[in-house]
């Protein structure tokens, strides 16, 4: 292993990873990425999941891509392109009386005219409260236990966010923060079916129920990206393989089908890394886009850190409760009450709020959820390079599905799979005689094809206690690491999950910045 201390070294080449080693080598580091996968983007990416038939494996809508990566970056130069923008949402009704939420306005289910002035009332103030959000996204969590002068001003200017929201703004953001979705939107509507269609979106890819504290925190936070929703042309692994691209061209190394075995250390530093087949890579500094426990408990060896931290990171809360379901499908499917322009929308199944919560409880006692709630889209409809011709895709997120469930998915899956298809044939029915090929994956099929700890997209729970300078934990909240030279780009790491970029631009500005490394006391 040669000394180079000038050298970068990524670990996975997920959608943070890459955009982290886009901004290093852009700024004229040595980079260079190594991902186990025989392709880059990690959970972003595509996949053929039957002969002709290919799906985003993991997200499958873009909606919160840091409008900062990606004019800095100039993805929309570089080959990011949609199949559809502004995709409207359509929360579905068994008896075809479907609700459409376009923005703030709404149509069907007898929305009430009560119910039409109060949603644009909802979106107005979450929007507001969400760009509070959307400017901590941006910035290197500050630390607390600090003198220096740019943490406090980092605090400061947090603080001047939400007090700029006005009087009366900034009151209702500190009273609805913490508290639950279902009393909020208790509080604001009547339609059942827009309350569950709203409150769906506070829970989506989380262990939380509607009643859950943190509900309008994870709401808020799926909000901030500001911008509508859309499907990238190719499905999500064109915005890693657009990454990759930018990567590449300002002279980043990317090696795929190559597993880190363990992170080298020279005294109190890293030193590179070394491969499975024994292959070391000196860098001086190391970057994991990795979960907080791979990183440190698996690829660094808890024996080489503090007994504190290591507590600290074993608690971290991160297993998974959200499964995918795929299907290929021989024709278009019929939805009662929708035409084909209609399916293309983002479609929900979530009732009510009650029907939510129900489906959350189950989960809490290690059961997949009877009746669960989905998110549903059909990509192809738009994008015909995802299935053969006159045929389609279907993609559905469906939760609640834990990790640990108690009956062992090994003799559950196919039962489950089974109830998912017979809820979506109440809404389709002609569901069953379309289905030429079908895939689910539970949390413990993300982790392991993956390799995320407990399959938690997010890489940990997005809660109060797991945010800023709290993700992962203090003393790695501001991706500077206990280990001088390790850093964090990961999900794991402020500001959390999503296709959104912010955290390898964070990181990429932690390394080019390097005074802090190794010396957080957050």
């Amino acid at each position: 292993m040669t000394d180079n201390k000038h050298h970068t070294v990524i670990i996975g080449a997920g959608h943070n990873a890459l955009v982290c080693a886009a901004y290093l080598a852009k700024a004229g580091r040595k980079v260079t990425l190594l991902e186990a996968a025989e392709q880059v983007g990690g959970a972003a990416i595509t996949r053929e999941f039957a002969p002709g038939f290919k799906v985003s494996a993991g997200a499958h809508l873009l909606f919160m891509l840091d409008k900062n990566v990606r004019k800095e970056l100039a993805l929309d130069t570089t080959g990011l392109s949609f199949s559809q923008q502004n995709v409207n949402t359509t929360a579905l009704a068994t008896d075809g009386n479907h609700l459409l939420i376009a923005g703030d306005a709404l149509q069907g289910a007898n929305i009430s005219d009560k119910d039409r002035l109060a949603m644009k009332e909802y979106r107005r103030f979450m929007s507001r409260f969400a760009s509070v959000f959307n400017r901590l996204n941006n910035r290197i969590p500050p630390r607390l236990a600090t003198r220096e002068r740019s943490d406090w001003l980092n605090l400061a200017k947090t603080a001047l966010n939400i007090r700029l929201l006005g009087r009366q703004d900034m009151r209702e953001f500190l009273r609805i923060t913490g508290i639950n979705i279902y009393d909020v939107l208790q509080e604001n509507f009547e339609n059942p079916l827009l309350k569950g269609a709203l409150s769906l979106d506070g829970v989506l890819g989380s262990n939380l129920g509607p009643r859950s504290n943190n509900s309008v925190f994870c709401a808020l936070q799926r909000l901030s990206g500001l911008q509508g929703i859309s499907m990238p042309k190719g499905g999500m692994g064109t915005v890693s393989n657009t990454l990759a691209t930018v990567a590449k061209k300002h002279g980043a190394m990317i090696r795929t089908s190559t597993p880190v075995s363990r992170i080298l250390l020279d005294g109190d530093h890293v030193s590179g890394v070394e491969l499975q087949g024994g292959e070391k890579i000196a860098a001086g500094t190391v970057i994991s886009s990795a979960d907080p426990k791979t990183t440190f408990l698996g690829l660094l060896g808890a024996r080489k850190l503090e007994a504190g931290f290591v507590r600290k990171i074993m608690n971290i809360r991160m297993r998974g409760n959200v499964a995918k379901l795929h299907l290929a499908l021989n024709s278009t499917p019929v939805v009662n009450g929708l035409n084909q322009n209609q399916l293309g929308d983002r479609l929900l199944i979530a009732p009510d709020m009650d029907y939510v919560e129900r489906a959350f409880n189950q989960s809490k006692y290690g059961e997949y959820s009877i009746k669960p709630v989905a998110e549903i889209t059909i990509p192809s409809l738009y994008d015909v390079s995802l299935a053969p011709p006159g045929k389609h895709v279907l993609s559905a997120i469906v939760q609640y599905a834990p990790y640990q469930l108690k009956a062992g998915w090994s003799e559950q899956k196919s039962t489950f799979t089974d109830q998912v298809i017979e809820l979506l044939a109440s809404y389709a029915p002609g569901i069953h005689s379309q289905i030429l090929h079908k895939e689910l994956l539970t949390p413990v099929d993300i982790e392991s094809e993956f390799g995320i700890s407990g399959g938690h997209w997010h890489h940990g729970e997005l809660a109060m206690d797991q945010f800023l300078m709290l993700r992962p934990a203090p003393r790695s909240a501001q991706y500077a690491t206990p280990v001088n030279g390790l850093f964090l780009c990961g999900a794991g790491s402020h500001p959390g999950g999503g296709v959104m970029g912010s955290a390898g631009r964070n990181a990429a500005n932690a390394v080019l910045g390097q005074k802090h490394a190794g010396v957080q006391h957050s």
